[in-house]
């Protein structure tokens, strides 16, 4: 059978979350079996500057970090069903991919 690969990620968890809930409720609205939303480990960024602009004074630093956060959704293939996960709202600064798989 063939099913559709949803991929999110996005460095804000609540937009991950919120979408995901959002293709659940489909999922359970037509009928279509779902796996998931399966979390994946969350990248973490990280990025070391000094203080200091001129150098001079104490090594002190500012350790700044971002996490993406991702989630993996599969989902029954069905016509009516992805038409209606292609009209969820996407927020900003949230990445989705779709996918067809065997």
């Amino acid at each position: 059978m063939q099913k559709a690969r949803i991929k999110l990620a996005s460095a804000d968890i609540e937009k991950v979350n919120e979408v995901c809930d959002s293709i659940k409720q489909i999922a359970e609205k037509t009928g279509v079996t779902i796996r998931g939303p399966i979390p994946l480990p969350t990248k973490k960024l990280k990025l070391t500057t000094r203080k200091s602009p001129c150098g001079d004074g104490k090594a002190t630093w500012e350790r700044y970090e971002m996490r993406i956060h991702k989630r993996l959704v599969d989902l029954g293939m069905d016509e009516r069903a992805l038409r209606l996960v292609m009209r969820i709202p996407i927020p900003e600064g949230l990445n989705i991919e779709i996918e067809m798989i065997d």
